[in-house]
């Protein structure tokens, strides 16, 4: 019979142990911590007088029902001057109809369409392109129907950042707060991935950027021939764009109150599903390190839960009650680091969620595999331009 030399796996368990903690350490006291941090600075920082003209741009698609609510909220920003220009994809429902309302209404409203001929190319990038053509000023906003800020001072918020060296400004975007488990797990998930991309780019690696909530120059989006790079993919228009024109240099965050924007939660669970398993197609083609960054600490998350198991197991059948104790506190202290950063993060960025942020911490890993696996079995063509 082998004889199993039980120091030497103790040592080997305890030094594995305290890699993936110090791993852990350091993603929730460096980046993770970054957004609430910025958040309490910039709620510090005096009114904003800076306010440059800026266009807003979105682009619908038989969203009447959204505009109706959302696009008010929009066009009644304390803001001295800006026009909002809504991109019309051949609507088949009441689009137009709400649009004209609007437009009688707020004459800063400007609306045109993406003609029917238009093929080859993913047709919200179009519309983004259009819009931007057709805007007046130098800064541009881009957002979506279905997105609703949460003060009149929005627009103030994100242009207190729009200052010379600066081409970039990312925003913060998150669901509706509410009652359920699937509601609640896809608030924390935006919320890690609001702590990761926001907070890499607070600590000058910026990697991506999401279109719900974010402006950049006209300048730079022309320098950059737009969307070039990014036309045979239905995606891309945001995260890959600022992947791959942000840099330490010309990229900043607006995380204050005001800047919040907030969603309906998606109808379907399938719908938030797609979603994310297509940020998977476009996470792949990401220059520098972010997503091995990002995949690091999810799975030390995971090896390292497994392995104070592990460690458990063995420390109370050799009776190495130091060694258990060890690796006790070790996952104690870990935990009470993260659940305090995403509690101070949840809690400065308005969301409801800290209770149930332990449960989706030990998940999220699971998550994360069935995303990656939903990812490999589709088939590559959905995601080409359409």
């Amino acid at each position: 019979m082998t004889h199993i030399d039980y120091n030497s796996v103790i040592l080997i368990m305890q030094s594995f142990c305290g890699l993936l903690f110090l791993v852990q350490l350091y993603y929730f006291l460096v980046p993770y911590s970054r957004l609430f941090r910025s958040n309490r600075q910039q709620d510090k920082l005096p009114e904003n007088t800076n306010c440059p003209p800026l266009s807003v741009i979105m682009v619908t698609k038989d969203s009447a029902s959204m505009l109706k609510e959302n696009l008010p909220s929009i066009l009644e920003q304390d803001y001295p001057e800006y026009e909002v220009i809504v991109v019309n994809d051949e609507s088949a429902g009441e689009d137009e109809d709400i649009l004209k309302i609007l437009c009688s209404q707020y004459p800063h409203l400007y609306r045109t369409f993406i003609p029917k001929s238009a093929r080859y190319v993913s047709r919200k990038k179009l519309g983004i392109a259009m819009g931007i053509k057709a805007s007046k000023y130098d800064w541009i906003v881009v957002t979506e129907p279905y997105c609703n800020p949460v003060s009149k001072n929005w627009l103030r918020s994100m242009a207190r950042n729009f200052v010379p060296g600066t081409d970039i400004v990312l925003g913060y975007c998150n669901y509706y707060g509410g009652k359920g488990f699937f509601l609640k797990r896809i608030i924390s998930d935006m919320l890690i991935v609001s702590m990761r991309f926001l907070g890499k780019a607070i600590g000058g690696n910026p990697y991506m950027g999401i279109g719900r909530n974010m402006a950049y120059r006209k300048d730079i989006y022309l320098k950059h021939k737009g969307f070039y790079n990014q036309l045979t993919l239905s995606r891309g228009d945001d995260d890959l764009f600022i992947n791959e024109i942000a840099d330490r240099n010309n990229t900043k965050v607006c995380a204050c109150p005001d800047s919040i924007m907030r969603m309906p939660a998606p109808k379907y669970k399938k719908i938030w599903k797609d979603d994310k398993i297509s940020y998977e197609v476009t996470g792949s083609r990401y220059k520098g390190t972010a997503r091995l960054s990002n995949s690091i600490e999810t799975w030390s998350a995971m090896l390292f839960n497994i392995s104070v198991i592990t460690s458990l197991c063995i420390g109370i059948v050799c009776r190495e009650w130091i060694f258990t104790a060890s690796v006790c506190a070790a996952w104690i202290i870990r935990t009470i680091v993260a659940m305090t950063v995403y509690c101070k993060t949840a809690k400065a960025m308005g969301e409801k969620v800290s209770a149930f942020l332990f449960i989706y911490d030990l998940l999220r890993p699971l998550y994360s595999l069935s995303l990656k696996t939903g990812y490999i079995t589709r088939n590559k063509s959905d995601y080409m331009r359409k």
